[in-house]
């Protein structure tokens, strides 16, 4: 039975079966030396004249798939390879099987890859992952996603998946939007998160909720933003401000630490919004020294009391953060009368860590006159309200309990865990800085006929643009 590459180690004097690509060739004399690469790492492979594999281990090429068979043996104390997990072994090939040949790559794979050009990177992105940083940074963020689903699940949380089609809801960006079949000129949305029906989880009595839940915006690219990604969504009922902080804050120093991170102070430190923007000019920001950001270190921080709305380009009132948020209890009856709105903060709450924003969330308005009052201080009428929010409406008339929540992105936690510095580098298939999906041509257009199965017609001047 196959074994992976790091399983050699224990092995010595055993004959195993390996299985993978080759990562280098390399004859020396009459030996010739071979670097199997799978998913565990690398091994060094010898091949002698004597072996009945010798002539078609002359054959290879990088990135040809093989299977071999042979004795692992320990290298001499001379020839051990510090740099690699299997580096004080080797095996002795015996029986050697082409699997399946392979051109040659557009690119090395066996380099960082910075210096190759983003759009060729990924065209080609399975091969890109193929690459030892790029595949690590992927299996970082498997073992975090794991461990965070362990820590909630010990803390009584079930897992719950929500809608991908659903309707438009007001998150601060624009909606991705997709076409109906069955009600042409129809539209359903994808989530900018899982909002409402996370709410919806806790008046169903679901008082612990989480999801890994995928998030879609359609908002301008940065190298730390997407149009897809990934969150720790989390809703919690019958909670403080400060219960849900506290769980997260357990959360992340368990995860973190559990992955060798080491974390400049615990408990996190507090910063309301005007304290964060005085002392470092942002609500996002870095505490660390320099040779703390040379170490890895991770500087958490909450900051707390933002402002509940703000004037948009147009002079109207918007929220800063979260529509569904619930004011702070000192201001809830301005809220509801809609006074004093620019002086009314929100129980909104920001985790940030060495510079980036990694989670936000808030007490939600449970009561329907609460959320009411939001949506009027932003200017809807009446019918709009029930138009847009009447099910939420209709929902917190049966008895919705308190509850708050957070959303903390996956992408961003990886990009500080690896220390990278782009959004592509830590998920397997990005969008290009273009918004082109990795590998796959899109967005493309569609036929005439499908259009007429949607209800819907071109604007031909609008697609020469």
């Amino acid at each position: 039975m196959r074994i992976l590459t790091t399983e050699t180690v224990s092995k010595i004097g055993e004959t195993v079966e390996l299985a993978g690509w080759v990562a280098n060739r390399r004859d020396h004399g009459k030996l010739i030396f071979l670097d199997l690469r799978d998913r565990g790492g690398i091994i060094q492979m010898v091949v002698t004249p004597k072996s009945a594999a010798y002539e078609t281990a002359g054959k290879l090429r990088p990135e040809w798939v093989i299977r071999v068979k042979g004795e692992v043996k320990g290298r001499p104390e001379g020839m051990i390879n510090k740099d690699i997990p299997t580096g004080t072994v080797e095996l002795g090939v015996a029986e050697l099987e082409v699997l399946n040949e392979a051109q040659t790559p557009p690119f090395p794979i066996d380099t960082d890859g910075h210096d190759i050009g983003e759009e060729n990177r990924l065209k080609y992105r399975y091969l890109d992952l193929r690459r030892p940083r790029v595949h690590k940074n992927i299996q970082i963020r498997s073992e975090y996603v794991q461990r965070v689903r362990e820590y909630l699940f010990a803390q009584g949380f079930t897992e719950i998946e929500t809608p991908y089609l659903t309707s438009t809801t007001p998150e601060g960006s624009r909606d991705f939007v997709v076409p109906s079949r069955m009600y042409p000129g129809q539209f359903f949305a994808l989530p900018q998160s899982p909002q409402q029906y996370k709410q919806l989880l806790q008046v169903a009595g679901f008082e612990r909720y989480f999801q890994i839940a995928r998030c879609f915006r359609d908002e301008d690219l940065r190298a730390d933003r997407g149009f897809e990604h990934t969150q720790v969504d989390i809703e919690m009922s019958f909670v403080t401000r400060e219960e849900v902080m506290q769980l997260v804050e357990g959360l992340m120093i368990t995860v973190v630490e559990a992955m060798g991170k080491t974390i400049k102070q615990k408990p996190f430190p507090h910063f309301t919004f005007k304290e964060a923007v005085a002392k470092y000019g942002a609500d996002k920001f870095d505490m660390r020294s320099e040779a703390e950001k040379a170490a890895g270190v991770l500087a958490f921080a909450w900051v707390t009391d933002f402002p509940f709305f703000e004037k948009d380009k147009e002079g109207n009132w918007t929220f800063t953060h979260n529509p569904f948020s619930m004011p702070a209890p000192e201001h809830l009856e301005w809220h509801l009368k809609g006074e004093h709105i620019e002086e009314i903060t929100t129980q909104q709450y920001d985790l940030v860590c060495n510079g980036f924003e990694v989670g936000g969330g808030s007490i939600r308005a449970h009561r329907p006159d609460v959320l009411k009052a939001t949506f009027k201080t932003m200017g809807y009428g009446e019918e709009q309200i029930q138009k847009e929010f009447g099910h939420m409406l209709e929902a917190f008339s049966f008895g919705a309990p308190p509850h708050g929540g957070i959303g903390s992105g996956v992408e961003r936690m990886i990009m500080i865990l690896t220390g990278e510095q782009y959004l592509r580098e830590v998920q397997a298939f990005p969008q290009t800085a273009k918004g082109h999906p990795s590998v796959m041509n899109a967005p493309t257009l569609i036929s005439p006929e499908r259009l007429r199965e949607f209800g819907l017609k071109l604007d031909e001047k609008q697609i020469k643009k």
